[in-house]
């Protein structure tokens, strides 16, 4: 007799293949287990790498967008104004959110309101105030006129990414903060050294040099910390975008056209190129207009034979 028992049996042939069946189905069965883990897996693990670039991506826009910091003293309309002497008009320095006071029109007495608005990198700029800031400058140490300057920044990419636009805005700035009364001759000194347009421009070190170097400036230290820490770039920033969204405050010009923008006594002066000083000098008169015919305080007033050097008075 045979010693082996019901359950060690061999297995029949349909038990075999039941049993094969089984296992080749155990088998799909593990190997559908494991795809879904590896597809959530996948899933999550584009999910990590998504929402981590969209985190950087708003590191990124918030590092990029800072709040405009205050603007300097002395700047309240988003430029300073220089009267005789070359004496600056002394404002309260804007906070962050403050709205830019309108600077007061002078169309309607004996004095000739003369504003610019320039960028230090324009070619153009550099052309007028060449032409013309001997001229200027003449009739604003007799007392004849007043020129607001309003340095802007919309040259800042064409400097090889040195931003040398809002730079050399910035160092204008901290001069009118710190120094107000050295403008005109700041503002001279920088065109005298203009760069060219697509060139680095100099560098904040030789901003430093250029405008402490210049005769009478007070408050050196102030004023290189002021620049080489670029104290006041956000406010050429919000500054700049004020003058291109517009309007001119007191002309009819609705937005910044480009630069120079030169207007007197409100009115745009539409210049021709190459810029000639005898051009100027007759748009001055003309939009001084009749504002002059009254003037009896013996003010100096502009005439088209006036001299152009500032060492020498205007005369009627």
């Amino acid at each position: 007799m045979s010693s082996q028992n019901q359950g060690d049996a061999p297995l029949s042939k349909n038990q075999r293949r039941a049993a094969a069946r089984e296992k080749a189905q155990a088998a799909r069965l593990k190997h559908k287990r494991r795809q879904r883990a590896g597809k959530w897996l996948l899933q999550g693990g584009l999910a990590v790498v998504v929402i981590a670039i969209v985190v950087g991506v708003v590191l990124i826009i918030t590092n990029s967008i800072r709040p405009a910091g205050p603007g300097p003293a002395n700047m309240a309309s988003d430029g300073i104004t220089i009267g005789k002497d070359f004496v600056a008009e002394q404002t309260k320095a804007l906070g962050p959110d403050d709205e830019p006071v309108t600077s007061s029109s002078t169309a309607a007495s004996d004095t000739v309101n003369i504003t610019v608005y320039l960028d230090y990198l324009c070619p153009i700029c550099g052309q007028f105030e060449k032409a013309n800031n001997d001229y200027i400058s003449g009739l604003v140490k007799s007392g004849a006129a007043t020129v607001s300057y309003h340095p802007v920044a919309i040259l800042t990419n064409q400097s090889l990414g040195t931003k040398y636009s809002n730079r050399a805005a910035n160092a204008a700035a901290c001069v009118a903060n710190y120094s107000p009364d050295s403008f005109f001759d700041v503002n001279t000194a920088l065109f005298a050294n203009q760069p060219e347009e697509g060139t680095a421009g100099l560098n904040n070190d030789a901003l430093v040099k250029l405008v402490t170097g210049v005769d009478g400036i007070q408050k050196k230290s102030e004023i290189t910390t002021c620049i080489k820490d670029e104290e006041f770039k956000s406010w050429v920033t919000s500054a700049t975008q004020r003058a291109v969204d517009g309007p001119i405050p007191n002309s009819k010009v609705d937005a910044l056209p480009g630069t120079p923008l030169v207007l007197v006594n409100g009115q745009r002066y539409q210049f021709s190129t190459p810029f000639t000083n005898e051009e100027f000098r007759n748009f001055v008169i003309t939009a001084a207009g009749n504002s002059y015919a009254d003037n009896s305080t013996g003010t100096a007033t502009p005439n088209p034979s006036d001299s152009a050097t500032p060492s020498e008075t205007p005369t009627p």
